[in-house]
């Protein structure tokens, strides 16, 4: 799996990214544009950018336009550093494609539902090497363009993986050697005296 991007297997309108019906998605901000230009597995439906914007980004051959006009493009609110990206969704991968390309380190959400909770997560598990995301098929929400501006490129470089059966997945996980650990707010032991050397599944979640 390449950490510059994940595998994969335009439009105007104030509706945030077709998002919950798996279509096209408005990407914005700096970061998280920058990240997914940079990704070879995402597409570029297009490309909108104010003119500081795409001078101080050095972007490829952007459409300019003002930031008034970027705002309709995008959910009330967003702040878009002044530019955009149309484009697909990445598709999810497996537990066994992420094992396959050689995963070590792996968070598994539980019951996980704020975006910018999620995108958080993303951008800290690229910060500490980790090669994928487990979220549940249902009941968790999808990567939207909140969640990537909240991970700052993470999306882009950690791999998203759906599965049905949160328990199952771990069982999965485990019986291909990982250690997996949960994460408490109660617990007595300190994350460092339960790692293990080798590889390991982290499990986060119940927000509530």
């Amino acid at each position: 799996m390449s950490k510059s991007g994940r595998n994969r297997p335009a439009g105007r309108g104030r509706k945030q990214n077709a998002d919950a019906g798996g279509g096209p998605l408005w990407l914005w901000g700096s970061h998280a544009v920058e990240a997914a230009l940079a990704n070879p597995a995402r597409s570029r439906l297009r490309l909108v950018a104010t003119e500081n914007a795409a001078r101080r980004l050095e972007l490829p051959d952007p459409e300019i336009i003002g930031p008034k006009e970027i705002d309709r493009l995008l959910p009330p609110g967003a702040v878009h550093q002044g530019v955009a990206l149309h484009t697909d969704p990445l598709a999810p991968v497996t537990i066994d494609d992420l094992i396959t390309a050689g995963a070590r380190r792996i968070a598994v959400l539980d019951q996980l539902a704020d975006p910018h909770n999620l995108g958080a997560i993303f951008r800290s598990a690229a910060a500490f090497g980790f090669d994928g995301v487990v979220l549940q098929t249902r009941h968790s929400p999808p990567i939207t363009g909140i969640v990537a501006k909240s991970a700052a490129g993470g999306v882009e470089r950690v791999s998203e993986c759906r599965v049905v059966n949160i328990a199952r997945a771990l069982d999965a996980l485990a019986d291909r050697g990982f250690s997996v650990i949960g994460l408490a707010g109660e617990a007595d032991t300190n994350l460092e005296d339960a790692l293990t050397p080798g590889h390991c599944a982290i499990v986060l979640g119940t927000e509530g």
